[in-house]
């Protein structure tokens, strides 16, 4: 069969298919995101007055979802940019899309994507700083000291990531902003994968404290795989790990991964904010809480009070009998 792909080299055509596959799975984590956004909105909405912090939650992933729309909606506009207005460029649609990095569509792309995962970055911190509470504010902010600092340095090299990627001459792949990006996720990731140890540590301490007073089934709502895997955002280092060699290394893959990466930990805010919601998260007062409403104290309290309601059942019929028998004694000696 003839051949009628395009006369390009099987690098950028590699590159063009990851490309488009990444926007698949963009659109995809979306439909995702919208969901849980959904039934966090609910949530949050019915607790509004209960808990005070629950319209800020509500704020928040509202900005989320709303950037996600942005970034979703510039992904959907570069593409069609690329391979329907601008068809016949010269070099082909990859080169229209390096030569025009710095078209506001692509500037918005970088903005958003470094916007959300700061975001995102921001709240597993937050969360880390809650669970540590637990064993004093000063024990918190020293924990968390170092993860914020980062943080910040993140926050600097994001920035001059987004800039470089969006000058004109320059794009995501070239030299100056690849390194600026790769220090960047390296520095994020950096952040998570701190958080993310941070968090199973005081969970398994929690765990172990728990164990010596309580049964082990007692210690599975707060110290369970789930609950580490949602209140650590975890799931993201996993892919964030893919997307940073990928990428560093210049394989076509990394335009997949970027989108899995980014998906997944907006999924990650919003599973942790799920939690929030439903009550069911750590709170500042958890390691102080035992879990007592989940307790079984056993069978023959229950027996007894059920034995005794009935005892007192009986005892009430058999008044009512007797005095019916008494009545009716009564009445015949009247008749007679």
């Amino acid at each position: 069969m003839p051949y009628y792909g395009p006369d390009e080299p099987y690098e950028i055509i590699m590159l063009e298919r990851y490309f488009l596959a990444g926007d698949v799975v963009v659109g995809l984590g979306f439909g995702v995101q919208a969901v849980l956004y959904v039934s966090c909105a609910l949530f949050l909405w019915k607790r509004r007055k209960q808990n005070p912090i629950s319209l800020f939650l509500l704020a928040y992933i509202t900005l989320l979802l709303s950037i996600e729309t942005i970034f979703v909606g510039v992904q959907a506009n570069t593409v069609q940019m690329i391979y329907i207005d601008n068809r016949n460029y010269p070099g082909g649609p990859w080169q229209f899309f390096l030569d025009t990095q710095n078209l506001a569509v692509n500037v918005i792309f970088y903005a958003t994507l470094f916007v959300l995962t700061f975001l995102s970055d921001i709240l597993v911190l937050w969360r880390c700083w809650v669970i540590w509470t637990a064993s004093g504010q000063v024990v918190a902010y020293i924990v968390t000291a170092f993860p914020a600092i980062t943080l910040l340095a993140s926050f600097v090299m994001g920035t001059l990531w987004t800039l470089q990627s969006s000058q004109p001459g320059l794009s995501f792949y070239s030299a100056l902003p690849l390194a600026y990006g790769t220090s960047y996720y390296a520095i994020s990731l950096g952040v998570n994968i701190m958080l993310t140890i941070l968090i199973i540590l005081r969970l398994y301490m929690y765990r172990r404290r728990l164990l010596t007073s309580l049964p082990a089934e007692h210690a599975r709502h707060y110290v369970s795989l789930a609950t580490i895997v949602v209140e650590s955002a975890a799931l993201y280092s996993v892919f964030a790990i893919l997307f940073l060699i990928t990428y560093a290394v210049g394989h076509p893959t990394n335009q997949i991964f970027l989108g899995v990466a980014s998906s997944t930990q907006q999924i990650a805010a919003y599973l942790i904010i799920y939690r929030l919601a439903e009550g069911r998260a750590w709170k500042k007062t958890t390691l102080n809480t035992l879990p007592l409403s989940s307790m079984n104290f056993g069978n023959p309290p229950v027996c007894a009070e059920s034995s005794t309601a009935t005892h007192l059942g009986t005892l009430q019929l058999h008044s009512r009998a007797n005095n019916g028998a008494k009545e009716e004694d009564r009445s015949t000696d009247e008749e007679v």
